[in-house]
């Protein structure tokens, strides 16, 4: 009669889940990128021409084999990291180091959306929305970049706030209905990304909506040069503005999660929301604040795309997977804003890097699509990193 209440009692929840994966160390972020990295050297040099050949006659001349195998995959790290850190081979460091501005530049849009997915992760929630919001916040702001004509400054400011607004409102209708009916944001916000996308895609092909004047092309004007996000380092380098305004993101969430009393009712509600009702805090109403600041961080993503990176105009494929790819930011940063900062600068560093390791040695691009989808496998399995570097369980436990 026992062993039904038992099972229940054994149960992990939603939020344990949550808990669990969060709750490891910089050090298993770290294994786990190591990990993966292995796996994709061994994948590179299995697909490495050279090291077929050599392995032909490998028991007649082995080392040819291993010599192939090392410069396979020497040489396609060297070229991830001159594609995304600094390139030796250039001229001059201003030449070498742009590179690294790239990266920074793929990093703004993951950073901000990944921020979003974390904030979202601390209160127990799962924004699987981030292409909706990145899509509706995206239109907003490229309709008041191509639309109005304001002063510099407030064209961008309001470009920005619209951007912001627009994921916010569309994060915020998952809140909305998990308070009011209890319906699950994972299911909600996989709906509002379709909704998200055909919406905007009508949008694009509706003259005096999104389309551009005179085209028959699902696309929208470009960006007024008011409304662009200003180069931090001149017109050489694509790293603009953005970058700060992520920057200051990152500090506000940090502020907003370990020092603000709303930040602690999220870590409350994350954590165990019957016990936050009992405390008297209002769960449902920290549902939707939390959805509503998660989905304007993405939506920050959605509008670096639109007035810093694509300013020629966009079509519906302007989130370009960052959506689900914060997803992965989170998970890598533990959901803490630094570590999201980090893990979205080191995936910025795989976009960049990838295709200079396409171009410099023929290395498939999927390949670091392949170590990235790793990373999160050990990211959310940490029992099989500790068993592969036989690593002690941790002491702690985790409130079912």
């Amino acid at each position: 009669m026992t062993a039904p209440t038992k099972d229940k009692k054994a149960r992990p929840t939603e939020n344990s889940v949550v808990r669990e994966i969060m709750s490891g160390s910089i050090v298993m972020s770290a294994l786990a990128v190591l990990l993966a990295l292995l796996i994709g050297a061994v994948l590179i040099a299995a697909t490495n021409d050279d090291v077929q050949t050599a392995s032909g006659y490998f028991f007649s001349r082995p080392f040819d084999t291993l010599r192939a195998i090392w410069d396979s995959v020497f040489g396609a790290y060297s070229a991830l990291f001159q594609g995304s850190v600094y390139n030796f081979r250039r001229p001059g460091f201003a030449n070498g180091i742009r590179p690294l501005t790239e990266t920074l530049t793929f990093a703004t849009p993951l950073i901000a959306a990944g921020l979003g997915v974390a904030l979202a992760f601390r209160v127990g929630m799962f924004n699987i929305g981030g292409r909706g919001q990145m899509l509706i916040a995206a239109a907003c702001a490229g309709y008041v970049g191509f639309t109005f004509e304001l002063p510099a400054g407030i064209h961008l400011l309001f470009a920005v706030v619209a951007g912001v607004v627009g994921g916010a409102i569309w994060g915020g209708i998952a809140g909305l209905l998990k308070a009011r009916t209890g319906a699950h944001e994972v299911i909600v916000t996989i709906m509002l990304n379709y909704v998200a996308f055909y919406l905007v895609s009508y949008l694009l092909r509706t003259p005096g909506a999104l389309q551009a004047p005179g085209s028959n092309n699902p696309k929208t004007p470009a960006m007024a040069s008011t409304a662009v996000f200003p180069d931090l380092f001149g017109s050489r380098y694509n790293l603009h503005l953005g970058f700060i305004v992520v920057i200051l993101a990152t500090v506000a969430v940090w502020w907003l999660l370990e020092r603000s009393a709303l930040g602690f009712r999220f870590r409350v509600v994350g954590e165990n929301p019957n016990a936050a009702r009992v405390a008297g805090i209002r769960v449902n109403s920290v549902y939707v604040y939390a959805m509503l600041i998660s989905g304007a961080l993405v939506g920050l993503a959605g509008v670096s795309q639109v007035l810093g990176t694509v300013t020629t105009g966009f079509g519906a494929d302007i989130d370009a997977g960052i959506g689900f790819d914060a997803i992965t930011v989170a998970l890598l940063g533990r959901s803490k804003p630094w570590g999201v900062f980090a893990a979205g600068v080191l995936f910025g560093a795989f976009k960049a890097g990838g295709f200079s390791m396409q171009a410099a040695e023929g290395v498939p691009i999927d390949i670091v699509l392949v170590v990235q989808s790793v990373i999160v496998l050990f990211i959310a399995a940490p029992p099989l990193v500790r068993a592969v570097f036989r690593l002690p369980k941790p002491t702690g436990k985790v409130a079912s």
